[in-house]
């Protein structure tokens, strides 16, 4: 199988050894990060830094002038992925032989968030998320949709990979993050992940129910789980269970075809931006009411929309089987597995994984993250590949 991995540009730039390094684990390809959300990331071999802070969500390129006169535009990074640093990584990782796809992040951006707090996902309680743009606000998804064409199509891109092209939530790894004392579960992650911005009142008003009524009934449903006196997982059946399955499923009906329609839109404006042959796939979950970086989809659907998906697959590949089994000649089903040992990711297991996700349909693998691993992790990678 196929295998790329994860790379950032600070991984690169600035380090003449890191490319050779990188192909000789024994990928055939990189997925290089041209737009990416705020991180603190360890660099363990780079010859001038061990830790890269970036401090907000930027694209790491110089934006062009089709943001010019727009409220919602990129951020431009700052020292840590300063002028092309994705196009000066991509030419050195092209050099040592490998194969470059872009890596963009889109429904992610906690600066976005905090200066327009308007575009920003808001709860039942009304409290917003700055870090989760509302994707039924027209204005974001107009952002989103051109951010993805651009991003996507940098100057010897052989295809993307989009994450986060869909809801998020309340669901968010985020600084001395504080949200875990109660046990919301599926159930109570998706309620506490509605929004209830003029966009999505009107959306669910288009869907027969009273706006200010279902966020009533939401924070109803949830006072329980609060008090620990009431379960809230069971998956959709215990959405159903907690908000009653009419208004349950009108809520999914309203954001199901919202992300869909966001998810078309997004993967034709990079087919219209890129050259043939592009590939385009996204990070999916094929489960359509999850939110977060792996988007939640319809299986059937994404895969008649985009090249393929890109599958969380660390601790099991059983994610890959809704899209196996759409029997989709030509789709690209890549089960990505953690390689860095101290991020709970198993290198010294990769040829075992590798071979179950192939078993359940797996085309290709994709592996987090080669700047953040270790030299014995990268070692053990390099000898799990070789066993493909």
């Amino acid at each position: 199988m196929r295998a790329s991995a994860f790379v950032y540009p600070w991984d690169v730039n600035g380090d003449p050894a890191a490319p050779d390094l990188i192909a000789g684990t024994g990928v055939e390809q990189v997925t290089l990060a041209a737009a990416y959300h705020s991180t603190r990331a360890l660099t363990p071999r780079h010859p001038r830094h061990r830790v890269v802070t970036a401090e907000y969500a930027a694209v790491l390129y110089p934006p062009d002038a089709r943001w010019e006169g727009r409220d919602l535009r990129p951020y431009e990074a700052g020292d840590w992925a300063p002028g092309d640093a994705w196009g000066e990584a991509a030419a050195a990782l092209a050099d040592a032989g490998l194969e470059v796809h872009t890596w963009v992040v889109l429904a992610h951006n906690s600066r976005l968030g905090a200066e327009r707090p308007h575009t920003s996902v808001v709860n039942a309680y009304g409290d917003r998320y700055p870090w989760a743009p509302c994707i039924a606000q027209p204005a974001t998804r107009a952002y989103l949709t051109g951010l993805a064409a651009e991003a996507a199509v940098r100057p010897g891109a052989r295809g993307t990979e989009l994450e986060s092209l869909g809801w998020y939530g309340l669901a968010h790894l985020h600084a001395h993050d504080k949200t875990g004392g109660v046990g919301l579960g599926d159930a109570g992650q998706y309620l506490m992940s509605l929004c209830f911005c003029p966009d999505c009142r009107a959306g669910y008003g288009g869907q027969g129910l009273d706006p200010d009524g279902l966020a009533a009934a939401v924070r109803a449903a949830l006072e329980p789980v609060w008090r620990g006196a009431a379960p809230s997982d069971g998956g959709w059946a215990g959405v159903e269970k907690l908000l009653g399955e009419a208004s349950a499923n009108a809520t999914r009906a309203w954001r199901d075809e919202t992300a869909r329609t966001l998810q078309e839109a997004a993967v034709a404006a990079v087919r219209d931006a890129a050259p043939g042959g592009f590939r385009v796939l996204l990070h999916a979950d094929p489960v359509s009411y999850h939110c977060g970086a792996n988007a939640g989809v319809d299986p059937a659907h994404i895969l008649s929309v985009a090249d393929g998906v890109v599958v969380p697959c660390t601790g099991g590949a059983g994610l890959l089987t809704p899209f196996a089994e759409q029997d989709r000649a030509g789709a690209v089903l890549a089960a990505n597995l953690a390689v860095v040992s101290g991020m709970g990711g198993r290198p010294h297991a990769l040829a075992e994984d590798a071979a179950r996700a192939r078993e359940l349909g797996a085309t290709e693998l994709r592996l987090y993250h080669a700047g953040l691993a270790s030299d014995a992790d990268l070692e053990a990678v390099r000898s799990g590949l070789a066993e493909r």
